[in-house]
């Protein structure tokens, strides 16, 4: 099944209202790396979380994405103009030099080996020299255990589109490998800390707990944090 079809669906589609419902945590924690001021270019858009918070923190806020519906949607929202684009991590549609902070959440696994390569060019290419690559992939992902299947037209296909696991090593290679050397690289989960009451706080603090070990349980990710050689 293709990539765009997967992301169109739970980017845009009302059936998928509650896809990024989960993710303030995570959006959370990623504007707190950022200060006023900083023009960032954020990759992945989702529904425009992380691009509200940044704007409302002050941030000067680009971003892109391959599903035009999507930008349009977070354009009109958010009062982007062009500063919300459509296109692909592999041939980012800005000059060189251009940003402070690069934001990629949740987006590096949905890449095939060659648009993996190419993104990671493109994302040294557009920092600034002392700017930061910062973002999020899910840690340890064994891909077989979200396969499914059509019932349509047999395909198997993983139920978001993740085509690649990555474990710490693996990524700092990576990261190493394109000129970005690795400033962090922590296993970690976002559990929700404003949800009310003693027994939220309770499965908050256990899911951190467990995210620190990398325990399968807690769906922990892999935050990096690098900068341009």
């Amino acid at each position: 099944m293709g990539q765009a079809r997967i992301w169109e669906y739970f980017q845009s589609s009302g059936h998928a209202a509650d896809a990024f419902s989960g993710s303030g945590a995570r959006y959370r924690f990623l504007a707190s790396q950022i200060s006023s001021g900083q023009h960032v270019l954020n990759i992945g858009i989702g529904r425009g979380g992380l691009e509200a918070l940044l704007i409302e923190k002050g941030a000067i806020v680009s971003c892109l994405d391959p599903d035009e519906k999507s930008v349009e949607t977070v354009k009109a929202a958010l009062h982007l103009g062009e500063e919300a684009r459509t296109g692909t991590s592999q041939v980012m549609p800005f000059d060189s030099g251009r940003f402070d902070v690069l934001v990629m959440s949740e987006v590096l696994e949905h890449l095939a080996d060659d648009e993996l390569e190419a993104t990671l060019e493109e994302a040294r290419r557009v920092l600034k020299p002392d700017g930061r690559f910062i973002g999020t992939v899910p840690a340890n992902e064994r891909l077989s255990d979200n396969f499914v299947l059509c019932p349509h037209c047999g395909e198997a296909f993983h139920r978001w589109g993740h085509v690649q696991s990555f474990t710490p090593a693996r990524l700092r290679g990576l990261l190493e490998a394109h000129g970005l050397p690795p400033r962090r690289v922590v296993v970690r989960c976002f559990p929700d800390w404003d949800r009310p009451g003693l027994k939220n706080f309770m499965k908050s603090l256990v899911r951190y707990v467990l995210g620190r070990f990398g325990s399968s349980v807690a769906v922990p990710n892999i935050y990096f944090e690098a900068k341009p050689r």
